[in-house]
């Protein structure tokens, strides 16, 4: 029998609506019971990006998840950094075994928004699923923009999820 994967961003994307704020230990109780639904994956936040998410992963390292792999949440390494840079090391701080990091996949974000060239941005992303699973994390890569990117110049989107493949990511996210 074939098995469905589900992952689950509640305890981040969730918690961008207005109005929402989840506490450390509402975010502790909700990952619980994802737990106990089935739910294979989920995202825990950003570590690093705020204080109450950094918590939450200190906290997450005594929970014991019977089914569900908690997920750590960032972006690849910044442009022209060093690899590992301050934004991977937070992630890895977390201690989660999987690690899902999105990059660029639009020549437009990588231009105005990374303000770098296409080829930093590949060894950006390769760099990144590279440095985590030399850790022995399980590397989830969340194509950023990929169908915007593939409207636009499919070669380029293409070979971002390309360079994270070849890598060593074991999923790959067209979003």
């Amino acid at each position: 029998m074939e098995r469905v994967l589900i992952y689950d961003t509640t305890l981040r994307d969730g918690t961008q609506g207005e109005g929402v704020s989840l506490s450390v230990e509402d975010k502790v109780k909700i990952a619980l019971r994802l737990d106990e639904m089935g739910i294979s994956y989920i995202e825990g936040g950003w570590p690093g990006s705020t204080p109450k998410d950094s918590q939450f992963f200190e906290r997450a390292r005594d929970l014991r998840l019977s089914r569900a792999k908690l997920t750590a949440f960032g972006s690849t390494r910044r442009p022209d950094s060093p690899t590992p840079d301050a934004t991977l090391k937070s992630i890895l701080d977390a201690g989660t075994d999987t690690v899902a990091l999105f990059g660029k996949s639009w020549r437009l974000h990588v231009d105005r928004v990374l303000r770098t060239s296409p080829e930093e941005n590949l060894r950006m992303i390769g760099d990144s699923v590279d440095f985590f699973r030399r850790q022995g994390r399980e590397v989830i890569y969340d194509a950023e923009h990929f169908f915007d990117g593939f409207k636009d110049d499919p070669e380029y989107a293409t070979a971002t999820i390309k360079a994270a493949k070849d890598a060593g990511a074991e999923w790959i996210v067209l979003c």
